[in-house]
């Protein structure tokens, strides 16, 4: 009995010391395996991580945005509620009137973040007010973005009975100083009418609040805007009154002449904004803004991390403003005219919505971008007299040399 005893307890020491030799082997095989994909690029760090893990942020993050009141500030400082109360976050907004003040601050490492418009396009591009010395085009990736129920559009005075684009012709437009994204998507809308900027009165402003109360104080007679913005609701609530004249779906000269001044509008039924409902809609244009956006070297674990919080907190701010609807991860575009960054694009694929098809078409945004970096290097080394002008003719060479539309010339 003691000796069948002894041989039982010397079995189950053999049984138990060969499984754990077999855990130990199955977890260094494991192990090796996954270091292997790291190693091989075929799984990054942040896939390979705890997706539950409680996000690290820095105790204050900072961003820039339009001005105070405006649907981009309202939506940045909403998204900063709902860090506060979950993480406990200081989100500090610094508002900007104009594209350079939003973009300095993120070019000197002043924020972190950028919640931008399509000024970010102009600034990967290096175009406009881009393609000076001090600029250059910008190695910007996306966040998030809002792709809500608003329209981008000219609100005009309704006091002026103007009914279409064409009939602003004479009428007084402004133009922002130091804003390429307000002023060319301005041309943009006056080309769906058939116009130029000849065909009106340029009345100059140095920034986007200034032209708006310019509209209520009848200084210009139309404006741009997101049709949600807070100072639309200002020209509505006026004796002016507002009115936003369509960009006919149907009308393909319009569409085709918009498209030859910008490449990132999309065919979109507004059913938000001011003089703007359900039941009133307006039949235009649109593109997602705000874009939250930053360098393409930040640091890739707090891209992940806020790309999560964005997302999992969504019903904390979604009503905060009439734009903020337009976070939900279904409303997501993955292939627009900006690449994404890769701690975003890590999220994505970690909650299963990003495809081989997103991951090809950022791919060649990057591309993109790599061509106009080697040949802004190659120009601030010759540094032509005739600097932004020498610039776009450069521009355009290398981008068609690579199998790129340069768009701008």
């Amino acid at each position: 009995m003691h000796h069948a005893l002894n041989q039982g307890r010397w079995l189950g020491q053999v049984v138990a010391g060969k499984t754990a030799q077999w855990v130990a082997r199955l977890t260094g095989l494991a192990l090796s395996f996954g270091l292997a994909l790291l190693a091989a690029g075929l799984v990054s760090p942040l896939q390979a991580a705890d997706k539950d893990l409680e996000p690290n942020f820095p105790r204050t993050m900072s961003w820039s945005a339009y001005n105070l009141g405006t649907t981009g500030y309202n939506q940045a400082v909403a998204i900063g509620k709902a860090l506060k109360d979950n993480y406990d976050v200081n989100l500090r907004v610094l508002p900007g009137k104009n594209d350079v003040s939003r973009l300095l601050p993120l070019q000197r490492g002043r924020v972190q973040f950028s919640a931008n418009g399509v000024a970010t396009y102009f600034a990967q591009e290096g175009v406009f007010q881009f393609a000076g010395k001090t600029w250059g085009p910008m190695p910007l990736r996306i966040v998030m973005a809002s792709h809500g129920e608003s329209n981008q559009a000219l609100g005009v005075a309704a006091d002026l009975g103007v009914k279409t684009y064409a009939d602003l012709r004479g009428k007084r437009v402004p133009y922002v100083r130091g804003a390429p994204a307000l002023n060319v998507t301005t041309e943009a809308f006056l080309a769906c009418g058939g116009l130029t900027w000849d065909d009106v009165e340029r009345v100059d402003f140095p920034g986007y609040s200034a032209m708006w109360t310019g509209v209520v104080n009848g200084q210009v007679d139309a404006a741009y805007a997101t049709t949600v913005s807070g100072p639309t609701r200002k020209l509505e609530a006026s004796p002016r009154g507002i009115f936003w004249p369509p960009a006919p779906h149907d009308d393909d000269g319009c569409w085709q002449r918009m498209a030859t001044v910008v490449p990132f509008m999309q065919k979109h039924v507004a059913t938000r904004g001011a003089a703007i409902s359900v039941e009133n809609p307006h039949e235009g244009a649109t593109y997602p803004y705000p874009l939250l956006i930053t360098l393409a070297d930040q640091d890739e674990q707090l891209v992940f991390d806020l790309a999560r919080a964005i997302d999992v907190h969504y019903e904390d701010y979604k009503n905060a403003d009439p734009g903020s609807i337009g976070w939900a991860m279904d409303r997501q575009n993955f292939q627009w005219v900006v690449p994404f960054h890769d701690g975003a694009v890590h999220y994505f694929r970690s909650i299963g919505v990003w495809n081989d098809e997103a991951q090809a078409h950022n791919q060649r945004l990057i591309e993109r971008q790599n061509v106009l970096a080697q040949a802004w290097r190659a120009h601030r080394a010759e540094d032509p007299d005739d600097f932004s002008a020498a610039w776009m003719v450069r521009r355009t060479e290398a981008l068609t040399s690579a199998g790129f539309d340069p768009i701008w010339r």
